[in-house]
């Protein structure tokens, strides 16, 4: 199949399952670029179903190919800070990052963002991972029979990600002025994840700016704790290496910039 062909068949088997937003999708170019989009709309709003062997074939070569083509960013190669040389900084999509671990900021029902093409962390991670994700995200809510708390930490498969797992945690919503509470789940999402994460052996984590988007979560007081948690962690003994504050915002770049200094690379040339 061409690049055309895999959209339209997707978009063809998602559609079996989502009869509803047939009328919708008609309005759809059936084109590489609006097929596209259409796929992903419908992979976010598409529940826990049972998953299509030649689907998941089709998807993980498309989706594996795009990887390829946005490029891998090696987690372990990125330089460190000059405050410590198991921190790094780095602004740019999480999803490109080769790690073994990402962490995604989830909600509390922990299947990913259900609004179509949304600009979320959640919707990200979940769309360049495949259906695969919100598949397994299910099972694990199921045995747990009950919501994810704040605070705490799951471990799943990267799929089509170039991250071996993904860490995922529900970080508190701002409501207002922060709370003595809403500092303490922040401080326990960091962690989780860094114990889950050494509990599993592994060496690289990537975090993103929990909280910060739409929980509303203060950028600058989370980095704070952010740094200080994954800090305070790495004082032990633990498998974890490096762990990588990834930013997208110029502010977040910056807050994190101004705690941990420059990159040794850059402090050592100038």
């Amino acid at each position: 199949m061409d690049r055309l062909e895999q959209l339209l068949y997707l978009n063809e088997k998602l559609l079996a399952d989502l009869p509803q937003y047939a009328g919708q999708a008609a309005a759809f170019p059936r084109e590489e670029r609006g097929q596209r989009q259409l796929l992903r709309a419908l992979m976010n709003l598409r529940p826990p179903l049972p998953l299509d062997r030649e689907f998941l074939a089709v998807q993980d070569a498309l989706l594996g190919a795009e990887r390829e083509e946005r490029g891998v960013v090696d987690a372990q190669a990125l330089p460190v800070t000059a405050a410590d040389p198991r921190l790094a900084i780095w602004q740019g999509d999480i999803t490109t990052l080769q790690a073994d671990a990402i962490v995604n900021a989830a909600n509390s029902a922990l299947l990913g963002c259900f609004v179509p093409c949304h600009g979320c962390i959640d919707n990200a991670i979940h769309s360049a991972a495949g259906l695969q994700l919100r598949e397994e995200c299910h099972r694990l809510i199921e045995a747990q029979g009950h919501p994810e708390p704040n605070g705490q930490a799951k471990l799943t498969l990267g799929y089509n990600l170039p991250a071996r797992h993904v860490l995922h945690t529900v970080g508190p919503i701002v409501r207002g002025r922060v709370t003595g509470q809403n500092r303490a789940d922040l401080a326990s999402c960091y962690r989780a994840c860094l114990e889950l994460a050494a509990e599993h052996g592994l060496a690289s984590v990537v975090f993103c700016c929990i909280s910060t988007g739409e929980f509303h979560f203060p950028n600058q007081e989370a980095a704070k704790i952010a740094v200080e948690t994954v800090a305070a962690f790495l004082r032990q003994s633990t498998s974890i290496e490096k762990v990588i504050f990834n930013v997208f915002k110029d502010l977040d770049a910056a807050l994190y910039r101004a705690i941990l200094g420059p990159d040794r690379s850059t402090e050592a040339g100038a």
